[in-house]
């Protein structure tokens, strides 16, 4: 077995990266996204990225680390409404924005993942989703045909990983990573623990090794708060 460990995320993204690529990023706000790998595109200099994911994080933190170093051409995104220098990027023209139903862009990245060029769907008809895309009825529904993403790289956040790639992931910080992962030509993974192989339990897997070419460990991280929001002590 070909061994999946990095010693550094600039090291797992070694010969992968390039001007143009269409990238498959996990994470929802600022949970689950792998940001040791994220600092790596930034500090590798690729530009003309597309990037696949939920949001672009907010100003300065994951994906809002590329726009403001301007790698990013184009999002491909749900939420995006956290990040006032990708509001300015778009609506100055400089970014191009593809707006997709959240649950729209997980099956997106689903059906990638799984060989499936396009499916349909009710979500977006009628709208300015719809704007473009054919339309078919089924059973006298209008449904609009979306296409699957077929990334050239998936990066993901994971929490545990066995030698041979196996992933564990923490509750919510799922998310995205799992449908990121498997639409990727080749994924690469950031954990905070890796584990020897057959230490996980088999039916605890949510990621099979076999969709994870590179792992990389990333730990320690610091937990980001999007909005940090106190009140002043009664007794003060």
């Amino acid at each position: 077995m070909a061994n999946k460990i990095y010693p550094s995320a600039t090291a797992a993204l070694d010969g992968l990266l390039r001007d143009d690529l269409l990238i498959a990023c996990g994470g929802f706000g600022l949970c689950g996204i792998p940001e040791r790998l994220i600092d790596a595109v930034r500090e590798s200099g690729v530009t003309g990225l597309t990037f696949a994911s939920n949001n672009a994080g907010i100003d300065n933190e994951g994906i809002g680390k590329l726009l403001r170093t301007r790698q990013v051409k184009k999002m491909i995104s749900s939420y995006v409404g956290e990040n006032k220098e990708f509001e300015r990027q778009y609506l100055s023209g400089e970014l191009e924005v593809e707006f997709c139903p959240q649950g729209t862009l997980a099956e997106r990245m689903r059906a990638g993942g799984a060989g499936i060029p396009g499916f349909y769907t009710k979500t977006g008809v009628g709208t300015l989703v719809a704007e473009g895309k054919e339309v078919k009825t089924f059973d006298g529904q209008d449904y609009i045909l979306e296409r699957g993403i077929f990334a050239d790289l998936a990066l993901v956040k994971a929490w545990k990983a066995d030698e041979s790639g196996n992933v564990v992931f923490r509750k919510t910080a799922r998310n995205f990573n799992v449908p990121a992962a498997t639409c990727g030509k080749v994924c690469v993974v950031e954990v905070e623990e890796i584990v020897p192989t057959g230490s996980l339990d088999p039916d605890g897997i949510h990621l099979p090794g076999v969709y994870v070419q590179r792992l990389v460990l990333g730990a320690p991280y610091d937990k980001k708060i999007e909005f940090r929001t106190t009140r002043a002590r009664e007794n003060a």
